[in-house]
């Protein structure tokens, strides 16, 4: 008999430790696979993580244990699911960020393998069946037989699906004359790209390839202007850790991005690559992760899920735009890509690039303190100029044009201008939408996402109110709830208004849009990223998914339609924000050799972080900004933890809250600061109601200590939970 210790599917801090089975079966039960058991009167999937031979009988060892033992139904996987590497990266996880395993299971494994229920429906291995001839002896064969089975042999091997008449195929299986043979089929379809020569390499390309392979360093990072070739340094650093027998992980920021790197290495590497993103359907996830953990493919390109990999032999890791939030789980585990790529690094003795034109301050802080290398890529291919900029103060009415509040004087003219060449623009709001707040002229009512509580966002196109947070969605009313008023007001706008402005005042252009809205069919990334980029259209609007990374050689104008918003936004990270995406937005123009040119209206024109990105000053913006987070404490001078607590009962999480917070004052003394009870930015999620904690730290050893100890005093209260968050992103 074996007893096994089992981590349920419930990442709920109450149950986060294992619960032990016994399992009777003539079956050895490994370490590391799912098995399904009954807990709470319910059956769920566990997850085994130790097992014991035990020669004793049932009744001595739950005399031993002091409770009665339940019985594994079945075991689900034959073998482990993780290998020795992957293992030691979820306990390593689990331990810097303080999660529930479990938890990491459920990030790390694709659907149809991840340690829940819902597994067990999730799909599952799909093949071709094909007939092959294994003896063409056509004696005692009828016609029609002999009619297959030699169109079998001509063709080598047909899949049976193209066999029209199924029962003479059966006879001729029986006969001993074929046989089926099953291959794996894979779900993705993936063009057929031709193998592309790689471009000749610039000096710069090429002093940093050469600094790259010299070093004996574990982590660089990669600092280039836009557009002065990151990709092509990627793409021939991963063909000589290939010629090496290793492979390579390349992660971008957005699924966006996904397609256009996907093409760069399967022109490079055709069959070698493995795509995974969230857009994949399970089925496609699933074979793309069988395929590389059976060693099919040694380059895997993907977003931040993809760090889990299941690759062998890493040679290399790539974070493009390092800097990109998206690289942040903001559900458990809370994981940042960027870390656990140095934890893998160095499990598999790899190389770790991170880079970006505007790294975050905390890599570059740590590149200047020598524990990353740094690299330089200061000019652009070809030498080509950055574009010229200019900044629009939208609080002096003499620069809006009087046909529309939205657009200056300048950016119309710069579009007609750029439409008369017939040349491409991009025009950026960070907000989707068409209007963001409705309210009521009569009573001021204003219409509140009713989980959230934040504003509702007006979308034209489906006459629908929207929450941008938790997606709740209701119809645009015809009066007002509270005074019955039909005056009601749409103020702000969005990507929606600003595409029917522009076909308004310019009916001839063409437009694209590409925000969250559009794209929700996981085709359309692509092919409005195609279409722009064969001058189907003049002008593509949209949100951040079109500032980074796009190579579009006829834009020559961007305009950033309101460059202020998310400078407001309560977090220390606003400024740099807002700084990357202006940065980024203006280099998707002037790529090529017709010059470029930026317009960028905003109502904080002497704001540091728009007059720096406007001048593409990576290096001043990086001073002014470090000064002002070591005056506030905030990173790269300290360390972050945030510690949320959520429940139903509003009283109870706030007293709750409190009695944390003094126990947090009590263990740290001096070493912290802490700041809260808060109430966030969206107090109520689905129901439950929000308080927030805010630690600020010199010893991370020290937090790490006190917060385990904090949760094991405090996290089996089922009255709440409690959620920690390190190095967050969003407080």
């Amino acid at each position: 008999m074996q007893i096994v210790k089992v981590l349920i599917e419930y990442s709920n801090r109450t149950l986060n430790r294992p619960f032990s089975y016994i399992y009777k079966g003539s079956t050895k039960i490994k370490k590391g696979v799912r098995v399904l058991v009954e807990f709470n009167h319910r059956e769920i999937v566990g997850y085994v993580i130790d097992v014991e031979e035990s020669n004793l009988k049932i009744e001595q060892i739950e005399e031993q244990s002091g409770y009665q033992l339940s019985e594994i139904i079945s075991i689900i996987d034959k073998e482990p699911l993780l290998d020795d590497e992957l293992l030691t990266l979820l306990d390593d996880v689990s331990s810097y960020y303080l999660a529930p395993k479990i938890s990491v299971l459920q990030a790390m494994l694709p659907p149809s393998l991840s340690p829940r229920k819902s597994s067990l429906k999730a799909p599952k291995i799909a093949y071709d069946i094909y007939f092959e001839v294994i003896d063409d002896n056509e004696e005692d064969l009828t016609n029609k037989q002999i009619e297959l089975l030699r169109f079998i042999k001509q063709e080598g091997r047909v899949l049976k699906r193209d066999i029209k008449s199924k029962s003479v195929a059966d006879k001729l299986l029986e006969a001993g004359r074929i046989q089926i043979i099953k291959e794996e089929k894979r779900r993705l379809k993936i063009p057929d790209y031709k193998y592309e020569n790689p471009p000749k390499l610039t000096e710069d390309q090429l002093a940093v390839i050469k600094e790259f392979n010299e070093s004996n360093d574990q982590v660089f990072l990669l600092e280039g202007v836009t557009g002065s070739g990151k990709t092509e340094v990627y793409l021939s650093l991963s063909e000589q850790v290939l010629k090496q027998g290793k492979s390579v992980l390349m992660l971008v920021p957005e699924i966006s991005l996904t397609p256009m790197m996907v093409e760069y290495f399967l022109h490079r590497f055709k069959d070698n690559v493995a795509i995974l993103h969230s857009d994949l359907t399970p089925a496609e996830k699933y074979d793309e992760y069988r395929k590389i953990a059976k060693g099919d493919c040694r380059v895997v390109v993907g977003v931040r899920s993809a760090i889990f990999a299941p690759l062998k032999k890493i040679g290399l890791i790539i974070l493009d735009e390092e800097h990109t939030e998206s690289y942040k789980q903001d559900t458990l585990p809370f994981y940042h890509a960027r870390e656990v790529a140095i934890m893998r690094g160095k499990y598999n003795n790899a190389k770790v690039l991170f880079a970006s034109a505007t790294p975050s301050l905390e890599s570059r802080a740590r590149g200047q303190k020598n524990v990353y290398h740094m690299l330089y890529l200061t000019k652009r291919i070809n030498n080509q100029r950055l574009p010229t900029t200019k900044i629009v103060n939208m609080l002096d009415y003499h620069n809006i044009d009087r046909d529309s509040y939205i657009f200056s004087h300048a950016l119309r003219e710069a579009l007609h201008q750029t439409l008369a060449k017939n040349e491409q623009a991009i025009l950026l709001i960070n907000r989707r939408g068409f209007s963001t707040h409705v309210n009521c002229r009569n009573c001021g009512h204003v219409f509140k996402c009713p989980t959230c509580g934040i504003a509702l966002t007006y979308h034209k196109t489906d006459n629908m109110l929207k929450c941008h947070h938790c997606d709740y969605v209701e119809p645009y009313p015809d009066t007002c709830p509270e005074c019955g008023s039909n005056h009601l007001l749409k103020t702000g706008f969005g990507t929606e208004k600003i595409q029917e402005e522009v076909e308004r005042l310019f009916p001839s252009a063409k437009t694209l849009r590409l925000d969250s809205d559009s794209a929700k069919n996981k085709t359309k990334i692509p092919e409005t990223i195609e279409a722009f980029r064969k001058k189907e259209a003049n002008i593509l609007i949209g949100t951040q998914m079109i500032a980074k990374g796009h190579d579009f050689p006829d834009v020559t104008l961007v305009g950033i339609v309101l460059a202020d918003i998310g400078l407001s936004m309560p977090s220390f990270r606003s400024n740099e924000r807002a700084f990357q995406l202006i940065t980024q937005a203006i280099g998707r123009s002037g790529r090529k050799e017709k010059p470029g040119l930026a317009i960028i209206q905003t109502y904080m024109p002497s704001h540091y972080a728009i007059t720096f990105a406007a001048r593409q000053d990576y290096e001043l913006f990086y001073r002014k900004e470090m000064e002002m987070r070591r005056l506030q404490f905030y990173p790269p001078y300290s360390y972050l933890t945030s510690v949320t607590i959520r429940g139903r009962n509003e009283e109870n999480v706030i007293e709750s809250t409190y009695q944390i917070v003094d126990f947090l004052n009590e263990e740290f003394l001096e070493d912290a600061q802490i700041l809260g009870p808060t109430t966030p930015y969206i107090p109520i999620d689905m129901g439950f109601h929000l308080r927030s904690i805010l630690l600020k730290y010199r010893d991370p050893e020290k937090a790490r200590k006190i917060l385990n100890k904090m949760l094991e005093l405090f996290g089996s209260n089922s009255q709440y939970e409690i959620f920690v968050n390190v190095d967050p992103y969003n407080f």
